[in-house]
């Protein structure tokens, strides 16, 4: 007889304890924010490096799903009749799912492993013991800057990256299938509602809060040295895309529940 499953099931049931302390720390960092315990120089850092320094590859990441999309969809939408809706069906796109999702996967794959990769060589190098020692909380320390960074910084990149990747379709649109750019804003103006526009930022916060707290989760459980340190950041960002996806899922079905209306009647 075989026990080859016995590795399988050792790394699902680490994999649930650890998810369990995320969940547990999530609940820390609630306690202490309600407690006003904010580190001021370690936040203004973390949200530099959550903010201006992963603008660029958000920015460029939008533009190019935008512009993708408008390919994908001006040619059926000609077809039909409805050209002068591709504008209004890519800004209601990039506005509830596009820009949101994809923003925080790229925020989970630049500052989630990040997050990981710093908190777990700090614990095996023994730094969060020293802190203990200093009396400092590293959940005061490490992990609420972390969050607030990614809370804040996440739907202000989110929304520039709606912008981008909606000039990026209008440039598609006009330069490959004749589509006037005011026909195409028009039909975005026409098509979304002020709900459609706050829900990105919304569902930014959400994302955020699980990415930082995942990832310094995953960073402060590591154990293992150098090796624990790659395994805790490869699965951090794994399991912070699987926590995005599902997420999205709940918060869409809470948002958009209804007939809404339809794209030739509006």
């Amino acid at each position: 007889m075989t026990e080859t499953p016995q590795p399988q099931a050792s790394e699902l049931g680490l994999w649930s304890r650890r998810l369990l302390a995320a969940i547990l720390l999530g609940g820390q960092v609630l306690v202490h924010l309600l407690k006003g315990r904010i580190n001021r120089r370690n936040t203004l850092d973390q949200m530099a490096a959550a903010g201006p320094a992963s603008l660029p590859i958000a920015l460029v990441t939008a533009s190019f799903v935008g512009a993708v999309f408008t390919i994908q969809v001006s040619r059926e939408f000609i077809n039909l009749g409805a050209g002068s809706a591709v504008g209004g069906v890519l800004a209601i796109s990039l506005s509830r799912e596009l820009a949101p999702v994809l923003t925080a996967v790229v925020l989970a794959g630049r500052v989630g492993s990040a997050f990981a990769a710093e908190i777990g060589t700090m614990k095996v190098t023994e730094q969060i013991d020293a802190l203990y020692i200093l009396r400092a909380d590293p959940i005061d320390y490490l992990v609420i800057p972390r969050v607030i960074a990614c809370c804040l910084m996440l739907p202000i990149l989110t929304l520039l990256s709606f912008v981008t990747g909606l000039i990026g379709g209008m440039f598609v649109a006009n330069g490959l299938y004749g589509i006037s750019n005011t026909i195409f804003l028009d039909s975005a103006r026409d098509l979304m509602s002020v709900w459609d526009l706050c829900s990105a930022p919304i569902k930014g916060v959400v994302f955020g809060a699980l990415i930082s707290i995942i990832g310094s989760s995953w960073g402060l459980t590591t154990t293992g040295g150098a090796k624990g340190v790659g395994q805790s950041t490869t699965t951090a960002v794994v399991t912070s895309l699987l926590a995005i996806f599902i997420s999205n899922f709940f918060l869409s079905w809470l948002m958009f529940q209804g007939a809404g209306r339809g794209i030739v009647g509006s």
